[in-house]
C-alpha cells in the first residue's frame, strides 16, 4: 500500500486543561478528500492550525509527502507544498481579484515587489495568477475589487489564492462558511474539478457537501477520532449518529 501523504503520528495539543487534540493518527492519501466532521468544539480547527504550523504541537509527529514537518514554520510547511484556506475569508479588499492573486504568488516565490514600478507588466507574477483565476471560475472579474465580490466569489478568491503557492494538498476549512445553497453547490463543484490535481483535507459543517465530496470521513469529538471511513460507513456508524449527526437524524 502507498504511503499516505499526509500523516499525524499521536497528535497531542492542550489548550490548558483543555484536551483539543487526543493523540490523534490520521492518514490521507494522495488523490483523496478526506473530510474531518465533529461537532463545535472537536477540535477540527485546532488540528488544521497544527497541520499548517499556526500551533507547536505538545506531542506527536506530522508527516508530509514522505518528510517530517512537526517543526517546520507555516512558511516552510507552504513551500513544500501543504497550503490551507481560513475560515474567515482573508482577501484584501481594496486590491483587484487579480491583485490579491498575483500578490498570493509573490508571497510564496518569494518575488520582490517594487511598488514604484509597473508591477502589471511582471509576466512571472500576473501569468499564473489570471490562469488559476479562470480555473476557479472568476477569469472575468479579474479588475473588480475583492471588496465588491460577492461572499461566494470571496471564497473562490481565496481558493484561488491558495492554488497560486502551487500545493500538492490543499486543507480547507470550511470553504462553504456563510454560503447560500447555490454558492455552496457551486464551490462543491469546483472542489470536485480540482480534486483531479489536489489532493484535500476538508473541515466542513455542511454534511451535504461533506457527503457530495468525501472519498473518506474521520469524525472528531473532544479531539479523538471516534470513526473513519468511506461516506457510506459514516452514515451507517451508529455511534457517530448517536455522538453528532443524531440518532434520529436520516443522513
Amino acid at each position: 500500500m502507498a504511503e499516505p501523504l499526509l500523516a499525524t503520528r499521536s497528535l497531542y495539543k492542550a489548550f490548558g486543561g483543555i484536551v483539543a487534540t487526543d493523540n490523534l493518527t490520521l492518514e490521507v492519501a494522495a488523490g483523496e478528500i478526506h473530510a474531518v466532521i465533529g461537532p463545535n468544539g472537536a477540535g477540527k480547527t485546532t488540528l488544521v492550525n497544527l497541520l499548517s504550523g499556526l500551533l507547536k504541537t505538545d506531542a506527536g509527529e506530522i508527516v508530509f509527502d514522505g518528510g517530517a514537518i512537526t517543526r517546520l514554520r507555516p512558511a516552510a510547511r507552504s513551500h513544500r507544498g501543504l497550503a490551507r484556506s481560513f475560515q474567515i475569508t482573508s482577501v484584501f479588499p481594496d486590491f483587484s481579484v487579480l491583485d490579491n492573486v498575483a500578490l498570493a504568488v509573490q508571497a510564496h516565490s518569494g518575488h520582490s515587489y517594487r511598488f514604484w514600478r509597473p508591477v502589471r507588466g511582471d509576466a512571472a507574477l500576473y501569468a499564473p495568477a489570471r490562469e488559476v483565476l479562470a480555473r476557479v471560475g472568476l477569469g472575468a472579474r479579474m479588475e473588480v475589487l475583492a471588496g465588491n465580490l460577492a461572499h461566494g466569489e470571496q471564497r473562490q478568491l481565496e481558493i484561488a489564492m491558495v492554488l497560486a503557492t502551487g500545493p500538492k494538498m490543499l486543507l480547507l476549512d470550511e470553504p462553504m462558511a456563510g454560503m447560500g445553497v447555490e454558492e455552496s453547490q457551486r464551490m462543491v463543484e469546483l472542489l470536485r474539478e480540482l480534486k483531479s490535481d489536489y489532493t484535500m483535507l476538508l473541515i466542513e459543517h455542511d454534511m451535504d457537501a461533506v457527503f457530495a465530496l468525501a472519498d473518506r470521513i474521520t469524525v472528531l469529538v473532544y479531539g479523538r477520532d471516534i470513526a473513519t471511513g468511506t461516506p457510506a460507513e459514516i452514515r451507517a456508524n451508529s455511534q457517530v449518529r448517536e455522538a453528532y449527526l443524531g440518532a434520529s437524524e436520516d443522513v
